[in-house]
């Protein structure tokens, strides 16, 4: 997809990719409180790349990547059907409120028409105001169905 400035593209395998969405993934990881590791963003996203764990997709602006969105493949058994789990969604402050964010997300639900995909989920902070307003502004609705809870395995 390609718009005045900006081109969302799917992210390769490759180190000039890596390197391009590294910076970024880090920065997501601290915006959700996690501390700054530039090492451990780029290792986590060449493997999840290299082994086909993840789809990444690029917002680029010029020579400069301002945002991306990554998503996971996963399955529903009620369903018996491929769903994507959109887990990541980041722009870069200076290019927020411009649209990429929007397009990132149009970018993921139209991989997942194309992978046969059923749905598309994903959470956020209770507290991500713009994020809320982004999801609910493209269609995706609250569960009113399920609490969701987490074990944490002492790591």
């Amino acid at each position: 997809m390609i718009t005045d400035t900006v081109t969302i593209r799917k992210a390769k395998a490759t180190l000039r990719d890596v390197e391009r969405v590294a910076p970024l993934f880090d920065a997501y990881r601290q915006f959700y409180g996690q501390p700054a590791n530039p090492e451990l963003a780029r290792s986590f996203l060449q493997d999840r790349l290299e082994r086909n764990e993840s789809t990444v997709f690029l917002a680029d602006q010029g020579n400069q990547t301002v945002g991306f969105a990554q998503v996971y493949p996963s399955f529903s058994s009620g369903a018996a059907a491929r769903i994507l789990i959109l887990n990541d969604l980041y722009v870069v402050p200076g290019s927020r409120r411009t649209g990429i964010g929007r397009w990132l997300v149009t970018a993921t639900l139209k991989h997942a028409e194309e992978v046969g995909a059923v749905r598309v989920t994903l959470s956020t902070a209770i507290d991500n105001f713009a994020a809320k307003a982004l999801y609910d502004a493209v269609g995706f609705q609250p569960d009113t169905s399920f609490h969701v809870y987490h074990y944490a395995l002492g790591r």
